[in-house]
This record gives structure tokens, C-alpha cells and sequence, in this order.
């Protein structure tokens, strides 16, 4: 699976944190944001990076298009430019139907 789900709902995380969720260095991280103008994680006082929910959204969204279906990083961010909304509505639905699918492989496998 591409991505490591956890089941919570905090509302900063650590760039460990992503970098983990999404099977990336934190290093990658650190690039795609100054490669793409939708992340913009918040530092602490220790100036330590701080993402929000929409900013792990818009992670995933450029994971999903440059690891997964092979775009330049050019081509993600002309994707990300023009259709930002319906792209960030379509993964939303994609990650949901891999829970649902997940779930139901591991009731399979309990029966």
C-alpha cells in the first residue's frame, strides 16, 4: 500500500510524521516544498516543520501524481495549477476506497 494510515486526528503532525504516512524521506519533503506552492507548513519556535491536515492533503495529492502515476514534477504542478480542487476531491475518494478495501481483505481473511 502506498500510503501508511493512521487512525487519528491531530491536527499538526511532524515532518517524521508525513514523511512516514507517506513511505518518503523527510528530505523529499523539504524539496516538494519549495517545489510546490500548496505546502506551506508552519515552524515552532525551535523552527521545527509543523503541517496541517490540508497540508498532508496536498502531500498526498503530489505523492499520488508524481510516485504513482509517473508525472514530471513540471507536469504535477501545471496538474496542481489547473485543477487543484477536483484532483484533492478525487484522492480523497481514492484513499477512502482503499480503507473500504482494506477492510474488507481483512474480514476475508477472518472468516
Amino acid at each position: 500500500m502506498a500510503f501508511k494510515e493512521k487512525e487519528s486526528f491531530k491536527l499538526y503532525y511532524s515532518i517524521g510524521e508525513v514523511a512516514e504516512m507517506l513511505d518518503v524521506n523527510a528530505s523529499l519533503l523539504r524539496f516538494w516544498e519549495k517545489e510546490f506552492d500548496v505546502i506551506k507548513p508552519q515552524k515552532n519556535s525551535k523552527g521545527n516543520r509543523i503541517y496541517k491536515n490540508q497540508d498532508v492533503k496536498n502531500l498526498k495529492l503530489i505523492h499520488h501524481l508524481v510516485k504513482e502515476r509517473g508525472f514530471t514534477l513540471d507536469g504535477a504542478k501545471k496538474k496542481i495549477k489547473d485543477q487543484h480542487k477536483a484532483l484533492l476531491e478525487k484522492s480523497e475518494m481514492i484513499d477512502s476506497l482503499k480503507h473500504v478495501k482494506e477492510m474488507l481483505l481483512d474480514l476475508k481473511d477472518s472468516l
